[in-house]
């Protein structure tokens, strides 16, 4: 994560929301006297958030092992050709 003064942010937000939100990429601004803050996408943040959910729900993370197990075994579900190109768009 890049990192600037609170300083150079105000002087340079636009250019550096813009590039906040273009490469997904976090900015932490830091301020002298203060604590640091993290500007972030609006997107990025909900992604975090949904991310979050699913790792604190039980019932999802036994799902998703679950499933990882089978898919490792090999006895998971295969889609036929004309699903796996309605997936893909191909």
């Amino acid at each position: 994560m890049d990192s600037i003064s609170v300083n150079r942010f105000r002087d340079n937000l636009k250019s550096l929301v813009d590039r906040v939100t273009t490469e997904h990429n976090p900015l932490k601004v830091t301020r002298r006297g203060g604590e640091s803050f993290v500007v972030i996408s609006a997107e990025d943040w909900e992604r975090e958030q949904e991310s979050l959910y699913v790792l604190q729900n039980s019932d999802l993370m036994r799902q998703i092992g679950e499933s990882l197990e089978t898919h490792t075994q090999g006895k998971g579900y295969t889609p036929s050709a004309d699903e796996m190109r309605e997936i893909t768009g191909l």
